[in-house]
């Protein structure tokens, strides 16, 4: 697929979940916090499936997540919080303010400098001084995801 087909497909995905929240009872009915528990499900079946290697189901789990990520920006753009449009704005704004080696004036050689301006971009759009490594880590996610990191 070129980039205008691809277009093409967001806009008819967008079109579709529009009917499902107008049509549908039980996509009516689903909040951020009733999804919540499916989306992380989805986030570890593209895991099994990128361990597996298995490249036909990490197209269909990444469609999954996809999803989610349409679903809760419609339910915002509902309660008149923010839309799919702004999700989208918000992350290039941030891939471009974290790549100063691509959109600035900053240089870095290698993937380790990118990966350490990353983390102090990251550190000072969020006001914090690091005092430990769990730190910035989110509330919600598993102890036993939080050591091995």
């Amino acid at each position: 697929m070129n980039r205008e087909e691809i277009l093409q497909q967001f806009d008819r995905l967008l079109t579709i979940m529009d009917e499902l929240r107008a049509q549908c009872p039980w996509d009516k009915e689903q909040t951020w916090e009733s999804i919540r528990h499916l989306s992380i499900e989805e986030i570890y079946e593209l895991s099994d499936a990128i361990l597996e290697n298995n490249t036909n189901e990490v197209k269909k789990e990444l469609g999954d997540i996809l999803l989610h990520i349409v679903f809760y920006s419609k339910i915002a753009d509902e309660q008149a919080l923010f839309n799919t449009g702004h999700v989208i704005d918000e992350l290039c704004n941030k891939l471009i303010r974290r790549h100063p080696h691509i959109y600035a004036d900053i240089k870095a050689e290698d993937s380790e400098t990118v990966k350490a301006n990353w983390e102090q971009i990251k550190l000072q759009e969020k006001g914090l001084q690091k005092k430990s490594v769990l730190q910035g880590l989110p509330k919600s996610m598993p102890s036993l995801i939080k050591r091995i990191r």
